[in-house]
């Protein structure tokens, strides 16, 4: 018996040993302070510190005083919601796409809680008085749900969401990812409460000319998530700029490192409600859009696009498939302009 005690704890020691070996062995996660990973960033500046909320594990952050040098921050999620755990199967915190803006004192955080390839998706949305986790009057509180799709049921899905205010101050929300493309609805006062049906406003590819326009690699790429088809197109993003608004979105398809091939779109609009054309005229409801970033000697691919004006310059803000680090997914941001037609332009 004693012989069987030693022999089985030398085996336990050895096993363990193994183990803790592997775990050594594993690469350690180190953040760029410089060159940071990142999924899906949205940005906001708040007394003088620029803060960047991206997807992770109850909402990423990171934030700096100059958009060069960044440090990590804090999850903006103080708890995950329980109605978000009820209604979205699947979901365990891992919250996508979130979006910032400040209207009125109050900043508005809308999320993505989601599951990959489903269209059983809700946006939650919560508040703050500030941005500034030492300030006493830090504390985001949960407002429920905006907007929920379901699967089956539903032909659009409930992710990456934008929100964006009219001139006469209505707010609109903007989201979507394949199905049926990108949706817009203006919301009531609360902007929490959609005010009518949604409607569509962005499509990769009209679904009667689809079996014509998509590439073999891209039916190869849309196998992999069958229920959401071949309609690449997501994270819708609208900024006003003089006379028109400037619908972003992003085409083709992102998260598969070198592989990825995602580009970014824009058209515009004179109203918030579209539709919003590119240069030839044609509706990005119709499949429109021109290519404003895409692959290139950097960048297997970019997508997942906001702008934001900050001391009279716009920036251009995305994700991006690194070429110099095997295709993992960085911060990429550049200063951008309106030629003399009005159409943006990256520097």
């Amino acid at each position: 018996m004693k012989r069987r005690f030693f022999l089985i704890t030398a085996v336990c020691f050895i096993v363990l040993s193994s183990v803790a070996q592997n775990e050594n062995r594993r690469p350690r996660f180190n953040f760029d302070s410089t060159n940071p990973d990142v999924h899906d960033p949205v940005m906001a500046r708040c007394d003088g510190i620029y803060y960047i909320f991206a997807t992770g594990q109850g909402i990423g952050s990171m934030t700096s005083t100059d958009m060069k040098t960044w440090q990590p921050g804090r999850s903006a999620m103080p708890s995950i919601p329980q109605w978000a755990i009820d209604s979205v199967p699947g979901y365990r915190g891992h919250t996508w796409a979130p979006d910032i803006s400040e209207h009125n004192g109050t900043w508005y955080m809308y999320y993505s809680c989601s599951t990959f390839g489903k269209n059983g998706s809700a946006i939650g949305l919560m508040t703050n008085s500030t941005l500034n986790p030492e300030s006493p009057d830090y504390k985001w509180e949960d407002q429920g749900v905006v907007i929920r799709s379901i699967q089956q049921k539903t032909n659009w899905n409930a992710i990456d969401p934008n929100l964006i205010v009219d001139e006469k101050g209505n707010p609109w929300l903007t989201w979507g990812s394949f199905w049926d493309g990108i949706q817009l609805v203006q919301l009531n006062k609360d902007f929490r409460t959609p005010k009518g049906e949604p409607k569509t406003i962005a499509r990769r590819y009209l679904r009667n000319k689809m079996a014509q326009l998509v590439s073999k690699e891209d039916m190869e790429r849309a196998n992999q998530a069958p229920d959401a088809g071949a309609n690449a197109i997501e994270a819708p993003f609208i900024i006003k700029e003089g006379k028109y608004y400037y619908l972003f979105v992003s085409w083709d398809y992102c998260c598969k490192g070198a592989n990825s091939n995602y580009k970014t779109v824009v058209g515009r609009s004179k109203k918030v409600s579209g539709p919003y054309l590119d240069k030839k005229g044609k509706d990005m409801a119709a499949g429109g859009g021109d290519i404003i970033a895409q692959r290139d000697d950097d960048y297997y691919g970019i997508g997942h696009t906001s702008a934001y004006q900050f001391d009279g310059q716009w920036y251009f803000m995305a994700h991006g498939y690194a070429r110099a680090n095997n295709g993992a997914s960085k911060l990429v941001i550049k200063k951008m302009h309106f030629d003399k037609d009005g159409w943006p332009v990256l520097e």
